[in-house]
């Protein structure tokens, strides 16, 4: 992969990585008001509370992208960013536009799916 290509998949990468820790934080702050409003019956309560769980499965989510994001930014760094993890072959370019932080190509990622 070209050194231009890499400062794309990189300047991608770190821009996703900011709107995510922006969305984490906001994210923490919504939960800590939530935990903080006074529950003036039950439904104000189970409101609450789901509430506070679908912010968590956000939250979540967005760390564990969040992970995925900082392992492809060391990928670049290594020289090992376009490679695929199960086969070794080049990851298609079409596969990182959509997913900047792909590990795995098109014909392993059902592969890898399975296993989970």
């Amino acid at each position: 992969m070209q050194s231009q290509e890499l400062e794309f998949f990189k300047a991608q990468l770190l821009d996703a990585k900011k709107h995510i820790l922006q969305n984490v934080e906001l994210a923490s702050n919504e939960l800590k008001q939530l935990q903080t409003q006074e529950n003036n019956d039950d439904m104000d309560f189970a409101s609450m509370r789901s509430d506070a769980m679908i912010e968590q499965v956000i939250s979540d989510q967005q760390n564990s992208e969040l992970k995925d994001i900082e392992y492809a930014l060391e990928r670049i760094e290594n020289g090992s960013y376009n490679t695929c993890e199960m086969c070794s072959d080049d990851i298609g370019m079409a596969r990182l536009k959509a997913k900047p932080y792909a590990k795995f190509c098109m014909t392993c990622r059902p592969l890898y799916e399975k296993t989970l």
